[in-house]
């Protein structure tokens, strides 16, 4: 008789990709992906929320774990050409932030989501086309528009900080101090806590800074009202207030900002695959993860929640962990599915003072202009890349600071470029890069 197999480990099989597991013993490991992106998935439809006027978003926050949940089981087992079979994790993202605060502030809601509809249903079309485009999403091209992303929600957060745009009370000392708070707490977590749960500074400084405005009397109970244990999230074309409109201008804004989006994803999966296989992604998975990236963000449209895609928290949870095993990570997305229904979940993060979530998030988009220097530095600090880099970034940011200067120029121009930074970097280093000659001692491979 042939010799039995030995029975394969548990930590063996979370780092292999198919390997059937039990699911109580996928669960913690599950649970830790979604603690690593909850606060972060939910802050960006918060923020944009309030931003718009929307004053109870409990129901677009219980959309928005409801389509990270969906997101992440598509990415897990793909839906014919769409997801990318990987132990990719979705949630709400951040690069559309402050395009969005603008349209939702200056528009309407509804148009914003308009917008995330026709933006994700071209970006699912590019996904599937991805082998056709994407070389032309070089990695300076990438790391230039990171960077301008992080510049640009600088303002999101300080505004959070100082109680949120609008406020009445905005710059109070109440509210700073507050602010003040959570970031001290981000920061010493840290700094001090042990690195295996460094990942949840955010959290901890949410839960302390929720803490203290409940001990000084700010937190706003008044979306626990008539509280039940169940109900449905958002359906955008069923409620008056959230229904999608049309604008040219929103529309090509947010269509750019989803090319950004796509050069994201295809970082986030390419380093994924790297790290947690210790492989090349394949041109299918690419293009799949680009492809669940825009229909699903579409889908999220019409559920009233801003546009998803990969997160890079979860990527470097892997890195760090090597669990990649789907089924491990498909137990945490079904909970954060199950949790959507669940309004009281919500209601807790939307209770959440407006300078608590500023003096959290304020921090996490530093780290984005940090992540867009290293990607810079992963390019190559040659001459080629820093000038497509600063000229990008200058035109790009700078342009912006100054609105006035596109006051002669057309409509649609201004709705596009006029607030948005990172529409301008993106065009500007596409075309950089597409007209700045290569030299051939920068394009040769560095000596071993």
């Amino acid at each position: 008789m042939a010799a039995e197999q030995p029975k394969r480990k548990l930590s063996d099989e979370l780092q292999t990709l198919d390997a059937k597991i039990p699911l109580v013993a996928g669960i913690p490991y599950g649970i830790q992906h979604i603690l690593a992106m909850f606060v972060a998935n939910l802050a960006p439809i918060a923020i944009v929320a309030a931003a718009s006027g929307i004053a109870d978003a409990t129901t677009l926050i219980q959309s928005a774990m409801l389509i990270a949940g969906i997101g992440t089981l598509i990415q897990l087992f793909p839906v014919w050409r769409i997801g990318s079979g990987l132990p990719i994790v979705m949630g709400v993202s951040f690069t559309f932030v402050s395009a969005a605060c603008v349209i939702g502030s200056t528009m309407g809601y509804g148009y914003m989501l308009g917008a995330v509809i026709v933006g994700g249903c071209m970006e699912g079309v590019l996904g599937l086309l991805a082998k056709y485009w994407c070389r032309i999403v070089t990695p300076i091209v990438a790391a230039s528009v990171v960077t301008a992303i992080g510049f640009s929600l600088l303002s999101v957060g300080a505004s959070s900080f100082g109680g949120g745009s609008g406020a009445e009370d905005f710059g109070a000392w109440y509210n700073l101090l507050l602010g003040s708070i959570s970031l001290i707490a981000c920061l010493l977590f840290q700094v001090f806590a042990p690195k295996g749960v460094r990942q949840l500074s955010v959290l901890f400084g949410l839960i302390i800074g929720y803490v203290a405005a409940l001990l000084m009397g700010r937190v706003d109970f008044s979306g626990f009202a008539n509280l039940g244990l169940f109900s449905l999230p958002a359906i955008a074309f069923l409620d008056e207030s959230l229904m999608p409109q049309f604008a040219i201008g929103p529309i090509i804004t947010v269509c750019i900002i989803f090319l950004v989006s796509a050069t994201e994803t295809i970082g986030d999966s390419s380093a994924l695959a790297m790290s947690g296989l210790k492989r090349q992604i394949k041109e299918r998975e690419l293009s799949g993860s680009i492809a669940c990236d825009g229909f699903v963000s579409a889908l999220g449209g019409c559920l009233g929640c801003t546009p998803i895609t990969s997160f890079s928290q979860n990527v470097g949870l892997v890195a760090m962990t090597g669990v990649v095993n789907r089924r491990a990570i498909a137990t945490g997305a079904i909970i954060l599915v199950l949790a959507a229904f669940v309004p009281a979940v919500a209601a807790v993060f939307n209770s959440l003072p407006e300078p608590v979530l500023g003096g959290c998030t304020i921090m996490m988009f530093g780290n984005i202009i940090v992540s867009g220097f290293q990607m810079i530095e992963r390019a190559g600090f040659n001459h080629r890349n820093m000038t497509i880099a600063a000229l990008s970034l200058a035109l790009g940011i700078g342009f912006t600071q100054v609105g006035d200067i596109f006051v002669n120029t057309p409509q649609l121009f201004q709705d596009v470029f006029a607030a948005n930074c990172v529409a301008g970097v993106f065009v500007v280093a596409v075309i950089a890069n597409l007209i700045i000659p290569k030299d051939k001692q920068e394009e040769a491979p560095a000596a071993e």
